[in-house]
């Protein structure tokens, strides 16, 4: 009864497609022109990629610092370390740069060489005012610019770190974009149309090689890679899959009648994206490419059905109708289990993640939907196919590869399971070498200028990667008593004895500065008062700059003088010695502040993301279990045996071990990219496992329960589909290693060197396992065999 009820089904839905043609290619061109229409949602990103949820502690500890300190990732720093800088030539260009990014609307403050203050005491009024460093009506004299140079490298150490490395004679400025505007659309405008220009014509001038850097730069020139690559990705993605398509069916109707589905499906996941408002991001990005590459398998089973059924009896209608009523239910079942393994980054806690999770898993069951009717559809009103198209089907290397897979699990499953337990062992020595990293920049194009200008940075001053300290004093003006100035003075030192850390920055070193400034300049006081001297030296600091929009330090301390911060910036360094720093930090926190007393915490966009990667890996680990699990029960409902389903999960089980163990062998760590690759890998490595399960059941119920026959006759029928959807999908993920974004590269190699273990798997393992598990059954059909 149950079989007569699944039948009858999707003979119905068969009907039911092929009886209202017109009905659903309207239907399908008016969604399709809807979807189009939302394209005007789409924008790209301006934030970075935030992996943790919004209630995690790491992620409300620095909402807390945004709320006293505002938006800290809005520094741009431009630098050079070039030795015939200090000429009037070079001079003059360098005001003239500086000058025009000053009066720029998106600029707050400009911290640079040619505008340069310098604390001078102020006698009369007892107060500490802002001198101009340099003379600018001296700057055309080559002598005076060699003196100032001599000055910056020797009288100035409360700039060393900041603005200039002393040993190497590194020279950088320091531009503080509006905080309200450094995650909005005017970024780009700025960096793209103003910045860019002005830093190509300083550098044409004056052949001085200009390093640009600091997390506005960095992500604005990011996102515009990143863009460009949206279109290189469809392209190629479709380019191969349509190449390898028609190489192996050898028609132009075909593969043109695949390639218009793709493409309509490509223009769905746009739609879908701006339907929901979701910003294109480095995962959402990729969405267009995976439907192209993921969408063929569809039209690969569906033709290759139609085409099987012709050459079988040359009835197009009972063609149509059985690929249908045939492959619907087992297709349905393979995007099920592909928008399964999507769907589970929806459970992460994780906003980004659930929005790709999202929409790939709708737009995969989409372009299923699309599939199912339209190729039927469009068959329909075509001739049947002939000979030159239906040649591919007994294609020599075809017969002989399913000839030599027939043998070798008919005649030697001990050597499969040799060959399948040395692979295990060889993965789980790899697996105990994986690492786990998480960086800002990890995830950057290395072959792009502006990564070549971070590592200049992290050489000369130590990274750019933000990492904060928030000090709450936990009363009001505590942060100017000298004895809190002590403790973060320790704190400080201990950070700028770290080499992963560069020279920290907070009101201390102001205070430092205007200890100097009334000893008049000489830099050997550039330190804090004592005792004696601090009543009449906080006094001049404290109005040294007020109302000032000049006044660097006047975000270091909040406007109540309760809470201090400390800002450093860090290298671009693992989790593994991420921790260590923390752990480090932490450890002196609690030494000089006494937690009745004070609260510190230690946040910043590096430190989040940080430990939103090693979050992932917690999470994604739990999601790929998760999608094992529900996976496996769609197909315990199918096929409604736990031998089956068991056979199934351990067959592709094996390709996500082998994957992990070439991780850990090649040092691939576990970041946001790669870890990604497992569950999409499973969950598109196990469809071809439901194809042969479901014509397995199919056979073994016609064939009157035989079990040998049944395996044969099904790995000769789905095999060549296997094979086929294997190697489209092994190349169309390969197309992912074009990109410049080494986690892009990353997760398109990984999945299609996961992909063709799962090929091998299916096609070996699954059958042999399947023989092994019905060892009695095969057993006795021998015997009756011989009997006869």
């Amino acid at each position: 009864m149950k079989k007569a009820i699944q039948v009858g089904f999707w003979e119905k839905v068969a009907r039911i497609i092929l009886k209202n043609r017109i009905t659903i290619l309207i239907i399908v061109a008016a969604l399709t022109i809807f979807l189009g229409s939302q394209w005007k949602n789409l924008a790209m990103t301006y934030t970075e990629a935030n992996l943790l949820p919004k209630d995690h502690i790491a992620n409300k500890e620095y909402q807390q610092f945004l709320d006293k300190f505002g938006e800290e990732g809005n520094l741009i720093v431009i630098g050079f370390k070039d030795s015939n800088f200090f000429t009037p030539k070079n001079y003059a260009a360098w005001n003239e740069l500086m000058t025009g990014l000053k009066k720029s609307k998106e600029v707050d403050l400009v911290v640079s060489l040619n505008d340069l203050k310098k604390l001078e005491k102020d006698t009369v009024n007892e107060k500490f005012v802002l001198a101009p460093f340099i003379d600018q009506s001296k700057t055309i004299d080559p002598a005076y610019l060699k003196t100032v140079q001599y000055d910056l490298f020797h009288n100035l150490p409360f700039y060393e770190g900041l603005l200039f490395n002393k040993e190497s004679g590194s020279v950088r400025s320091a531009v503080y974009m509006n905080k309200d505007l450094v995650n909005t659309a005017a970024r780009k405008t700025f960096i793209i149309e103003n910045l860019v220009p002005k830093i190509e014509k300083f550098e044409k001038t004056t052949g001085v090689d200009l390093k640009v850097s600091g997390m506005p730069y960095i992500r604005t020139i990011n996102a515009e890679d990143m863009k460009g690559e949206i279109g290189l990705f469809i392209g190629s993605a479709l380019l191969i899959v349509s190449l390898v398509f028609f190489f192996f069916f050898r028609s132009f109707r075909a593969t043109f009648i695949s390639i218009c589905i793709l493409i309509v499906g490509v223009m769905w996941s746009f739609g879908t994206l701006g339907l929901f408002h979701y910003k294109i991001t480095i995962l959402t990005a990729v969405i267009p490419p995976l439907i192209i590459v993921i969408g063929i398998t569809n039209c690969i089973f569906l033709i290759n059905k139609y085409q099987q059924e012709i050459k079988l009896h040359n009835n197009q209608a009972k063609a149509l109708q059985r690929i249908i009523s045939k492959i619907g239910v087992s297709t349905l079942m393979t995007n099920l289990t592909t928008a399964i393994g999507f769907a589970t980054f929806m459970i992460t806690g994780n906003e980004l993640l659930f929005e790709f999770g999202l929409v790939t898993s709708i737009n995969v069951i989409s372009v299923y939907l699309l599939t199912l009717v339209i190729v039927p559809i469009v068959y329909s009103f075509l001739p049947v196919p002939g000979e030159k198209h239906l040649y591919h089907l007994s294609k020599t290397y075809i017969s002989t590869l399913l000839d030599f897979v027939e043998n070798v699990v008919r005649n030697k499953r001990k050597v499969i399971y040799t060959i399948y337990g040395l692979l295990l062992v060889f993965s789980v020595i790899g697996v105990s070498q994986m690492k786990v990293s998480g960086s800002l920049i990890g995830e950057m194009p290395k072959s792009a200028s502006f990564f070549k200008d971070i590592l200049f940075y992290e050489k000369e001053f130590n990274g750019v990667m933000p990492l904060e300290i928030m000090i709450d004093t936990q009363r009001k003006k505590g942060v100017m008593k000298l004895s809190t100035m002590r403790k973060m003075d320790e704190l400080q030192n201990t950070i700028s004895e770290m080499p992963e850390l560069s020279k920290p920055v907070s009101i201390v070193n102001l205070v430092k500065y205007s200890k100097q400034a009334y000893y008049n300049g000489k830099p050997e006081y550039y330190q804090l008062p004592t005792s004696q001297e601090q009543a009449f030296i906080l006094s001049y600091a404290k109005n040294a700059t007020k109302n000032s929009k000049e006044n660097l330090m006047k975000s270091y301390v909040d406007s109540t003088g309760q809470y201090a911060r400390i800002t450093t910036f860090m290298r671009d360094i693992g989790t593994d010695e991420m921790a260590k720093v923390e752990k480090k930090l932490h450890s002196k926190i609690d030494e000089i502040f006494p937690s009745d007393r004070y609260k510190v915490t230690v946040t910043g966009k590096a430190l989040v993301f940080q430990k939103g990667t090693s979050y992932l890996v917690d999470n994604l680990i739990e999601s790929l279990i998760f999608a094992i699990l529900v996976i496996a029960a769609l197909m315990l409902y199918l096929f409604r045996s736990f031998k089956m389903v068991f056979a199934s999960v351990i067959t592709n089980i094996l390709p996500l071990c082998i994957t992990s163990g070439l991780m850990g062998y090649f040092g691939i760590p576990l970041k946001p990219s790669t870890i990604l690759v497992f569950s999409i890998a499973f969950g598109i490595s196990v469809d071809n496992a439901i194809q042969f399960m479901a014509k397995y059941k199919h056979d073994l119920i016609q064939s009157n329960g035989k079990v040998k026959k049944s395996v044969f006759s099904s790995l000769r029928e789905t095999g060549i589909s296997t094979f086929y959807t294997s190697v489209v999908l092994i190349l169309g993920f390969a197309t992912f290693t074009l990109s410049s974004f080494s986690g892009t590269i990353a997760l398109g190699g990984l999945i299609s060197c996961t992909l063709a273990f799962a090929m091998f798997a299916n096609l070996l393992v699954l059958p042999a396992l399947v023989l092994t598990f019905e060892k009695k059954k095969a057993k006795k059909e021998d015997l009756e065999e011989s009997g006869k």
